[in-house]
């Protein structure tokens, strides 16, 4: 009897539907555009409050600027190599928190990630591509590494956001690129009737957005705010050009990359 009982409880554990697992990530770690010009970028970036936390800056190389939102986010500001190469968005890097594991899930759900490595600031990096070529990068903070260590610094009190909420992925086909990233990737619808708008998978509460590109297409990221008319107000303050909508304040930096800032969890 204890015999059968067993072979039951095996056969209904073993049958049972199993929850999937969740390739979690901490939130956004940083958003990186090209720009025409680092130094006026910085300046602009300063305006709002944002400091730089380092920079590379060799000898023959465009520079690179790491300009800090949180101790978890940045904005990297890469100059051009010559005239030729297009400002606006380079890639988006997503923070995991542990990023073998993450990895692991990757493989098991048919991506073919390469083995993170140690990058340059001394943190852990996978990159991987989506349908449309775009470059997806994975980082995990390491002790010892610029970002770590900075912990805690270039955290001015002007800041108009301490949080970096959404970022807006312009892509020729939404349909084909949400699927990638609902089914491939673990992110999720945040409202049913507005599907190209996915949270993160993970509790971060930070978002991309799908949209498609056109002519008039600009680079969007979306920061949250406490209050839309304290924003707006400490905008102009600095000198800034503002537009108010109804769910949000904006401006716009040097290369034409869209600030909004909006309350938590609303927005454009």
């Amino acid at each position: 009897m204890q015999t059968m009982v067993a072979f039951l409880l095996l056969a209904v554990t073993f049958f049972s539907p199993q929850p999937d697992s969740s390739p979690a990530l901490a939130g956004i770690a940083h958003v990186a555009f090209r720009v025409t010009d680092v130094q006026k970028s910085r300046d602009f970036y300063r305006t709002l409050g944002f400091e730089q936390s380092f920079e590379f800056n060799d000898p023959g190389k465009p520079p690179v600027s790491y300009i800090k939102i949180n101790d978890h986010q940045f904005i990297e500001l890469y100059g051009r190599g010559n005239e030729s190469q297009p400002t606006g968005l380079l890639h988006l890097c997503y923070e995991a928190t542990s990023i073998e594991s993450l990895w692991n899930e990757y493989v098991m759900r048919g991506l073919h990630p390469p083995r993170s490595r140690k990058a340059r600031a001394g943190n852990l990096l996978f990159a991987l591509h989506d349908p449309e070529g775009q470059t997806l990068e994975y980082t995990q903070y390491l002790p010892g590494s610029l970002h770590f260590e900075d912990r805690g610094k270039h955290l001015g009190d002007r800041r108009v956001s301490r949080h970096l909420l959404r970022a807006i992925i312009p892509v020729q086909n939404v349909d084909a690129e949400h699927d990638f990233y609902t089914s491939k990737l673990g992110f999720r619808d945040v409202v049913a009737e507005h599907t190209n708008r996915m949270a993160l998978p993970g509790n971060s509460g930070d978002e991309i957005q799908l949209e498609p590109i056109t002519p008039a297409t600009k680079p969007i990221i979306v920061f949250s705010v406490a209050s839309l008319a304290h924003a707006a107000e400490s905008l102009r303050s600095r000198s800034l050009t503002v537009k108010t909508n109804s769910d949000s304040v904006s401006v716009t930096d040097p290369d034409g990359v869209v600030i909004f800032f909006t309350l938590e969890g609303r927005g454009p």
